[in-house]
């Protein structure tokens, strides 16, 4: 690889140009008599102060903004940043020389501080915990911005690929150990606090899980980032489309496979038996009559159904979001004894990382992906802060449109307006981080949140997966139930 050298034409002039040298190795440029190395972290670059030499100017953009100089392809022009002028500058000041997107960590750590405060708040505030069925609190937005940092992540990490083949090895083994992962935490290894046993019967284990979740859908999506988009340049929304135009083909597919089974299956009569671990002679059988196709509530959706085909209902969350319903606990929002006039479905198990409500999990991570392209492919602030107003404005209205319509929102069902709701919520959200962190530069107060984010699976297995409990809860003098976390409240004293 040759270079480039700055070189003034007459001394005591402002005249100058630029001249590749085949005989120099690495990514440099002579400038003043100093040799510039343009994929180095650090870059200081000062042109000439005459700007009359504009095809100068235009030589040397372009060859900033080429493909090989990638520490540069990502940074956005601000204030600071004179591309088109005298001053060019990259520095490891924030952060900005590793390739990261400081907001990016700043969003996912807002969103993993609010999965802990919904996590411990959600029970002493009812209005901020998981809604009981239809409709949307806090606490639902959590899933969803997980799933769209995903997706923003991916498009900046196979900005540029060297191998597709090694991208896809990588991919499919980060998503399996999501997926173990997933299953040793969530699958009933553990028995939660105040509990000090372990283990699980594989019969009865638990399949699905939030880590699952996000392993198939970062799997999927990664897969779609590597094998399918296009050469073509991108200058303008219309050419992002059609760049990415096979994506969106499967995003729309997937959409429509989830419609289409959603509203399309016939759900029979099931029944159920309580307590689901005796045998059946011991137990007693609930029958849940249904016989429709289409239905939104808690005993008759296809997104149940489809669990207890293929998964089997003993492998299905024990512990149904429904039975904080009106119907099914006279507590409700909470959870509470069952009411004289209790509907049969109940007690029922319920997956709230389904099968099929899994599909339009996927579909967030595509939207993800799509904010993520604009900022690979966009470097003007304003001009990424317009192309994510406008799909998160779209997908918001959308949304409630489809609520008010019938197509309610609902976390449990991952219904298309709770899609697109919630996608569209994260669009805002990562774009005000994005003002604040990037464009004005207001990062004072970001040092927790980026090392919550930067730390978001540590995090999540310590706090929400109640890891952190259980190992504490193992240290008691005299008897189990003399335990630090009885001494803070948390679990009554016997």
């Amino acid at each position: 690889m040759g270079s480039y050298q700055l070189i003034r034409e007459k001394k005591g002039t402002n005249d100058a140009r630029l001249r590749w040298d085949p005989q120099q190795q690495g990514g440099d440029v002579q400038i003043q008599g100093e040799t510039k190395n343009l994929l180095s972290p650090r870059i200081d670059v000062i042109t000439s102060e005459s700007t009359k030499d504009n095809d100068l100017e235009l030589s040397f953009q372009k060859f900033v903004a080429s493909p090989t100089t990638s520490p540069l392809s990502t940074l956005p022009k601000s204030s600071g940043d004179h591309i088109g002028g005298h001053h060019f500058r990259m520095s490891n000041k924030n952060g900005g020389s590793n390739g990261r997107l400081l907001s990016l960590d700043i969003f996912r750590g807002i969103t993993v501080a609010l999965m802990i405060f919904v996590e411990y708040a959600g029970g002493l505030y009812p209005a901020i915990n998981h809604s009981p069925w239809d409709g949307i609190t806090l606490a639902d937005f959590v899933m969803p911005f997980f799933l769209f940092i995903v997706g923003v992540s991916l498009a900046l990490a196979y900005k540029n690929l060297p191998c597709r083949l090694t991208a896809t090895g990588k991919a499919v083994h980060r998503a399996l150990k999501l997926l173990i992962l997933g299953l040793f935490l969530q699958g009933g290894y553990f028995h939660g606090i105040k509990n000090l046993t372990y283990g699980v019967d594989v019969e009865r284990i638990r399949w699905t899980g939030i880590l699952q979740r996000i392993a198939i859908s970062f799997l999927l999506a990664a897969m779609c980032e590597i094998w399918l988009k296009g050469d073509n340049k991108v200058n303008s929304g219309q050419s992002l489309l059609k760049r990415y135009h096979q994506q969106w083909a499967m995003a729309i597919i997937v959409t429509a496979l989830y419609l289409s089974l959603f509203y399309g299956l016939y759900v029979p009569d099931w029944e159920y038996q309580m307590p689901m671990d005796v045998s059946s002679s011991e137990a007693k059988i609930f029958t849940v009559k249904c016989g429709v196709r289409g239905d939104t509530g808690p005993a008759c959706n296809a997104v149940g159904m489809i669990d207890r085909k293929i998964l089997g209902i003993q492998h299905l969350y024990t512990r149904a979001i429904y039975g904080r319903s009106k119907e099914c606990s006279v507590n409700s929002p909470n959870y509470g004894p069952l009411p004289l006039d209790a509907p049969s479905w109940c007690q029922a198990p319920f997956d709230p990382e389904g099968l099929l409500s899994s599909l339009m999990a996927i579909v967030t991570c595509f939207i993800g992906l799509h904010y993520g392209h604009i900022i690979v492919h966009f470097k003007d602030h304003k001009v990424r802060i317009q192309q994510w107003l406008i799909p998160s404005s779209c997908l918001v209205l959308l949304g409630v449109i489809c609520d008010c319509l019938g197509m309610h929102v609902n976390k449990v069902l991952y219904s298309f307006s709770y899609m697109c709701v919630t996608a569209g919520a994260a669009g805002f959200l990562f774009t005000a981080v994005y003002m604040m962190v990037d464009v004005w530069g207001y990062r004072h107060w970001t040092t927790v949140l980026k090392w919550m984010g930067t730390n978001a699976l540590l995090i999540y297995i310590l706090v929400s997966c109640n890891i952190l409990p259980v190992i504490l809860q193992g240290f008691y003098w005299s008897r189990p139930d003399n335990n630090i976390l009885t001494m803070i409240g948390i679990g009554p004293k016997k």
